[in-house]
């Protein structure tokens, strides 16, 4: 679950009682059990198509549970914890399959900095009372993310992996722009609300 709409983080429940911020947050805890599955699979490279749809259902878990918690109240546990497996399930996806050398190591690093960092400065304001909100831009981020895993773990691709390398380095653009956006929109919100 997201937290799009949220301008007061303390006023929210930590999971919500509704069956749908229920089973949004159940949608998230599996993308979060089910990532470092997905790295180990990939590692093994075996069965690959069963890794890649694997990698496809919890793609899918995302955006169920995205329109699941448009239902519901949003909730501190989807607010934390969604973006949190969005980012198990990229890095760790992202570094297994740059150990068997399908994927550069510097772009994975960039996009590490960036998701780590952005965590961290959004849960250091949410702690103040100060609200981030997640950005449009951000959810296609976490797509094109997607697909350059998706082209890399795709068994009909294999011996194009340029084109895996091309969708990593326009994830990368993605995510750096979107970093430098939730930058921006933290000084906006304390120029706003005069928080220091």
């Amino acid at each position: 679950m997201n937290a799009d709409a949220v301008d007061a983080p303390e006023a929210m429940d930590l999971i919500g009682s509704s069956k749908y911020a229920l089973a949004a947050n159940g949608l998230t805890i599996a993308r979060l059990l089910l990532a470092p599955v997905l790295a180990l699979l990939i590692l093994e490279r075996n069965p690959w198509w069963v890794t890649f749809w694997l990698g496809w259902a919890l793609g899918a878990t995302d955006l169920f549970d995205g329109r699941l918690a448009r239902q519901a109240t949003p909730t501190k546990f989807g607010a934390f914890f969604d973006p949190l497996a969005d980012k198990a399930v990229v890095l760790l996806a992202g570094f297994a399959i740059v150990s068997y050398r399908s994927y550069w190591l510097i772009p994975m690093v960039l996009i590490t900095i960036r998701e780590v960092g952005i965590q961290l400065y959004r849960s250091y304001w949410s702690r103040r009372g100060l609200a981030i909100p997640a950005r449009t831009s951000a959810k296609y981020k976490t797509f094109v993310q997607g697909l350059a895993l998706a082209a890399a773990m795709c068994p009909a691709l294999d011996g194009a992996e340029w084109i895996a390398d091309v969708l990593l380095w326009i994830a990368v653009g993605f995510t750096l722009v979107t970093g430098a956006q939730y930058v921006l929109d933290g000084q906006g919100a304390l120029r706003t609300s005069g928080s220091r």
